[in-house]
């Protein structure tokens, strides 16, 4: 059974998370083994670390990690989404301080009776326990849960406003070097955004695109989308070729975004007094991507396809369509059996040389 590209981001999301947990505890070991200079002279409130011991923890911290991302990727960070920075951080401290030394209620018990080689239940490993909790070993082991926990919680910060696929070439330093690719682009733009500004003011409006954004995001992530920029109003969404002509993804992302944004049409009306609508250009061709900016740093695209994209995306108004998209684009696609295509000929596009062929596509549920 293939995994859907939701749980596919998710996985890739937490993951990292029980990475960062099994680095940072094989550190803090390394370290007191070092200071100590060797586990035999560990106090007798701690655990001695044999090679059993040390697989047990290592998976334990692992799996601790897991679990925080699990929790803070899925459900706790949309929980607290509404909530200011100061009250998120608040919450979180108390939540995750409860969390871990709830853990460590479990955990220490089990490493216990494998270090005496006793029943868990047995009295000496719940004497230790009470030794434990009311020793510095204790407070030791929270400082280095709080160190793995803040950098968790940092990478997630950063993960989320940066872009995870973002961070991760980053890190792997893939665009370090400009890099040539070919890629779909979908560039949709908010239908009478000025008038909805100018009604609703700048913060409803603002609150107004919060929502929006949100409402579309699940189907960019449902169809294999990558979001690369928000540029007020207009989201431009891109794909790597495979992915984006895959099951025909580009062009069902459109109709999944426009579905998701009419399923919340009465809600939004009832928040903004208006039900906002969109249109979209898509088009494809080669780019140059790589890192890029001194005082910022940035994974861009370069080329006349984000050109042509854009203006193809400005057509939408005078033809009275929602989406229009190039034939080139069309010819890579296997969409005629799923979809009516309108071709609507040759049209030249503001700034360019030459005229473009291009077509709307039309959801086989909508009528003519």
């Amino acid at each position: 059974m293939q995994m859907s590209p939701i749980t596919k981001r998710n996985i890739a999301r937490i993951i990292p998370f029980g990475l960062i947990w099994l680095v940072f505890g094989m550190t803090f070991m390394f370290v007191e083994y070092a200071a100590m200079g060797g586990f035999d002279n560990v106090a007798t409130t701690a655990i001695r670390v044999s090679p059993q011991i040390l697989v047990f923890a290592s998976i334990a911290v692992t799996m601790l990690g897991l679990l925080i991302g699990a929790i803070e990727m899925i459900w706790l960070n949309r929980a607290l989404s509404k909530h200011s920075f100061t009250v998120k951080i608040i919450y979180k401290l108390l939540f995750y301080a409860l969390f871990l030394f709830t853990i460590i209620l479990i955990t220490f018990p089990i490493a216990a009776s494998m270090e005496m080689k006793v029943g868990v239940f047995d009295a000496r490993v719940w004497e230790k326990y009470v030794d434990y909790l009311t020793s510095i070993t204790n407070l030791s082991t929270f400082v280095q849960m709080g160190v793995s926990l803040f950098a968790c919680l940092f990478y997630a910060e950063i993960s989320e406003n940066i872009g995870q696929n973002v961070l991760f070439n980053f890190f792997t330093g893939k665009y370090h070097k400009p890099t040539e690719e070919e890629r779909i682009f979908m560039f949709l733009d908010m239908k009478s955004s000025t008038a909805i500004a100018e009604k609703l003011g700048h913060i409803k409006y603002f609150e107004l695109l919060k929502a929006y954004y949100d409402t579309m995001s699940n189907a960019i992530v449902k169809h294999e989308g990558e979001v690369y920029q928000y540029i007020g109003d207009e989201i431009v969404v891109s794909w790597e070729y495979k992915k984006g002509i895959r099951n025909n993804n580009c062009i069902k992302c459109f109709f999944a975004m426009k579905a998701d944004l009419e399923a919340k049409a009465e809600a939004l009306k009832n928040a903004f007094g208006v039900t906002p609508s969109f249109k979209a250009g898509l088009h494809y061709g080669m780019v140059t991507t790589g890192e890029i900016g001194a005082l910022k740093k940035e994974i861009i695209f370069t080329g006349d396809v984000l050109n042509t994209t854009a203006r193809i995306q400005a057509l939408c108004n005078n033809l009275e369509v929602d989406n229009l998209i190039s034939d080139e684009l069309i010819d890579q696609l296997s969409c005629h059996n799923e979809f009516e295509i309108k071709k609507l000929g040759l049209h030249e596009l503001r700034g360019r040389k030459g005229s473009v062929d291009i077509a709307t596509v039309i959801s086989p549920t909508a009528t003519m």
